[in-house]
């Protein structure tokens, strides 16, 4: 098993235990190894497999945890998360996926109600009888019934870290195959979006034919679909993740990597400009219609090139205007990992993060970064030891020493916090102690059920605070578990454009919070941006690039975001106002 699988297993059980009503203590430290598990540079399962290893080495994993981690990698699940799915019904983990309920309100209304389904949750609902419950109501009900609608939208989606990890593990099996040259990713997981569907690999090579043979074989597949003479489909791990598998000639290559990438929107507008030119064309080529003369198929470049256009980048593919800028010469310069100098959103060991300010500097070091800002949790995350007041001057004085010292890794800290937005809208902590650090992130974590209109003016009045530099993860979604609260976007990135407020692209894979339309409309407001990772771990540095590729499906170039400024420049930057 990977480790996001074993993580999954242990996130499930804590939900479950929560369910019913078990002791917090427990369930929290079968969430923190998740996290440490999740964020595990080196795989949980080899390590159970060394002789000369202990997991218990690892933070966050004792001796209780080192025998339930043994037990999922040797049949899959645990003991304690059976007996559990024996008291509830199989469906609980997917009731905490409907917003609204808590783990709380979940065993309420399974001691009610005894159901087992989505669907008898959705008429409750509709009959009215979940409001008879303590704590519940009319507004409650509305909100579940929207929420399993949107639930049934998102089912069978997975997340863009997912879809790569398993993209990553199928490339190095089937490129080790004698004559295969390459083996290329397409659809969502080549254009960016946060959440895949299936995933489509496309091989060349003299050889490309046996990877087929290969793929149907391998130790993951758990069902194959179907297995023709150019194509394969199976499901991939305990997820069920259809992945199809295209053998390619060389020169249609190019055709069929821009049919698959997609979007189905982009190939159409793409298709009618082909048929106004004469042209057809199809994952085969790129054919004009007079003669049947093939024009172009080779290169992907090559077939935009003969339709009068650039290559238009992947990210961009989602027929929102991007073929109009192309043939006008307006394709923006997009960012590139590259022009990342340092990461903005992080947390220690000082909270709730899995590594000391050292080590994720040491880390942040290693990816060439110029700079970093430390941000651990306000106060207001008791679970997550969040700083109080005197704890926020010490460790921005603790900061000015390092800096003064010089580095230890060799970059510049800046000193900073998560600071919560309360529910009136006031931030966490006392502007005095506000005042003595770098830079000042604020966040909602909490009452995500308010209306839009209370909502706004939550978020306006916290942009008030002149120490706030960056709104983070504005939207508050959690990718297929919580969708977006209910606000006014525009009016408030608006107001953060009026008080120089940067807005987040948090690049935690499970947020990617602004997506792709939201980036936009913010930047035609004159809005900027800050790209980063909300790590709590040193390997959670990586996510930048999820980052990166979500500020691309926003049009965003260098100059757009604030942490591809060297570090005396975003120095200057963080203490100038409008």
């Amino acid at each position: 098993m990977e480790n996001q699988e074993i993580a999954r297993v242990l996130w499930e059980t804590a939900d479950l235990m929560e369910i019913a009503g078990e002791d917090s203590f427990r369930i929290r430290s079968y969430r923190n190894g998740a996290t440490a598990v999740e964020g595990y540079p080196e795989r949980i399962a080899d390590i159970l497999r060394d002789p000369h290893r202990n997991v218990t080495e690892i933070p966050g994993i004792g001796k209780g945890l080192a025998q339930v981690l043994a037990e999922i990698v040797e049949r899959g699940s645990c003991e304690r998360r059976d007996l559990l799915l024996q008291k509830f019904p199989p469906t609980a983990l997917e009731f905490l996926k409907i917003q609204g309920l808590g783990p709380k309100s979940i065993a309420l209304i399974f001691q009610h109600y005894r159901i087992s389904t989505i669907d008898e949750l959705e008429r409750l609902c509709q009959e009215h009888k979940l409001r008879v419950l303590p704590r519940m109501g009319a507004k409650l009900e509305e909100k579940v019934l929207r929420s399993i609608a949107q639930y049934r939208q998102r089912s069978g989606r997975y997340l863009l870290s997912y879809a790569e990890g398993v993209a990553a593990e199928l490339i190095e099996a089937l490129g080790q195959v004698p004559g295969v040259d390459a083996v290329t990713p397409a659809g969502s997981l080549r254009r960016g979006r946060e959440t895949v569907g299936d995933l489509d690999l496309l091989v060349t090579g003299p050889s490309a034919h046996a990877a087929l043979e290969r793929f149907v074989t391998y130790p993951r597949v758990e069902e194959v679909l179907g297995r023709g003479e150019n194509k394969a489909s199976a499901k991939v791990g305990r997820e069920g993740f259809q992945v199809d598998v295209r053998a390619l000639a060389p020169e249609n290559f190019g055709a069929a990597l821009q049919y698959f990438t997609g979007s189905k929107d982009h190939n159409v507008a793409i298709r009618t400009r082909a048929v106004k030119m004469g042209l057809k064309l199809s994952e085969y080529g790129l054919v004009r219609v007079e003669g049947d003369i093939r024009v172009a198929g080779e290169t992907e470049a090559g077939v935009y090139e003969a339709l009068g256009l650039p290559w238009i980048p992947p990210e961009l593919r989602e027929n929102c205007g991007e073929i109009e800028a192309a043939a006008e010469g307006r394709l923006p310069e997009l960012v590139e990992l590259q022009h990342i100098r340092g990461d903005l959103h992080m947390h220690t060991t000082e909270t709730d993060g899995r590594a000391t300010l050292d080590e994720m500097a040491e880390a942040a070091r290693a990816r060439g970064y110029q700079y970093i800002a430390i941000t651990d949790h306000s106060k207001a995350l008791a679970m997550a030891n969040g700083l109080d007041e005197k704890r926020v001057v010490a460790f921005a004085r603790q900061v000015r020493e390092i800096n003064r010292n010089g580095a230890p890794s060799g970059l510049r800290v800046f000193s900073g916090i998560e600071c919560d937005i309360l529910k009136d809208g006031a931030l966490d902590l006392a502007p005095d102690a506000l005042a003595e650090l770098d830079l000042v992130i604020a966040s909602v974590h909490s009452h995500m059920n308010m209306e839009a209109a209370e909502m706004t003016d939550r978020l306006m009045r916290a942009l008030e605070c002149p120490h706030v530099r960056i709104l983070g993860h504005p939207t508050g979604r959690l990718l297929l578990h919580r969708d977006p609260f209910p606000f006014d976007f525009d009016r408030v990135a608006a107001e953060a454009v009026r008080r120089g407020v940067w807005l987040e692209i948090n690049a935690s894979p499970e947020r990617l919070d602004l997506h792709g339309a939201l980036i936009r409309g913010a930047k035609a407001k004159g809005a900027r941006f800050a790209i980063s990772t909300d790590a709590h771990h040193p390997k959670q540095l990586d996510y930048m690039r999820y980052g990166v590729v979500t500020a691309r499906r926003g049009w965003l170039g260098p100059d757009d975001i604030l942490n591809t400024l060297a570090a005396e420049p975003f120095a200057a930057a963080l203490q100038s106002r409008p």
